[in-house]
């Protein structure tokens, strides 16, 4: 059940609470061209504080930017319990925005058939094609994801330390394969700020069950880079500066699709 408080954002209130939000996508969308009026776009909803959010800054912006686009939100159910989508179901339908559950064996594949020592890279490969896979059979073009600018800068340092290279994901980028377009509209956003807005408009966070939570590569990296802030207050912006002016790179090419 909601708390009745949530009832109450609309108007100038939500904007309110909203701005910093809404001003990360506008900027985002402004330089990478993530939407346009007419698209379809799915917005893949873990039942996390980022893609929760998105989902209700993208019924809004859509209004404060008076784009004509349409939003679907899909869940994807990796055969691990306990995992509730209900409260993300009703909070959908007070939103007035389409919501589909997809049930999967990946959780099965990943932990018991293949036994991964590291599952997170495995995982979010298939969950990254079964989220497309709906999108694409529901009428979408476009599939919107909740990556902040953490999420950014800790894809650039366990690239570098674990893989050789320079890279992380692109804000827009177009799939041949699936025949989607993913975007990534709070890339701008901060986590914390996220957390901050979360709290205040008490999403209906659902519990993640995955064994790995809290215990993966990218929480090492993610506490890595905040010891490294305590000595370097200005490193988080810094390097996204860098990963904003790293077009001769090819990691962030304004407009690039």
């Amino acid at each position: 059940v909601l708390p009745a408080r949530w009832y109450t954002l609309g108007g100038k209130e939500a904007i309110s609470v909203m701005k910093t939000v809404l001003g990360g996508i506008r900027k985002a969308d402004g330089d990478f061209g993530m939407i346009d009026s007419g698209d379809h776009v799915a917005v893949g909803v873990s039942g996390g504080k980022d893609s929760l959010l998105l989902l209700y800054a993208l019924s809004l912006y859509r209004k404060f930017e008076h784009k004509d686009f349409e939003l679907h939100g899909i869940t994807l159910k990796m055969g691990l319990e306990p995992f509730d989508t209900s409260p993300v179901s009703d909070w959908c339908k007070q939103l007035g925005i389409p919501f589909d559950v997809v049930e999967t064996d990946i959780a099965k594949i990943v932990f018991d058939i293949r036994k991964e020592p590291n599952p997170c890279s495995l995982c979010a490969k298939m969950r990254r094609g079964a989220l497309n896979d709906a999108a694409k059979r529901l009428g979408c073009n476009k599939v919107a994801l909740g990556h902040h600018r953490e999420d950014a800068i800790e894809t650039l340092m366990m690239s570098m330390i674990f893989e050789g290279r320079l890279h992380t994901f692109h804000p827009n980028m177009f799939l041949p394969g699936a025949e989607v377009t993913v975007i990534r509209p709070m890339v701008y956003v901060s986590e914390k700020h996220i957390i901050h807005v979360a709290r205040k408009l008490e999403l209906p966070v659902v519990h993640n069950p995955c064994p790995m939570d809290g215990h993966s590569r990218r929480q090492e990296i993610k506490q890595m880079i905040a010891s490294m802030c305590r000595t370097y207050p200005h490193l988080k912006d810094n390097m996204l500066a860098a990963l904003k002016n790293a077009e001769q790179y090819g990691l962030w090419d304004k407009k690039k699709i």
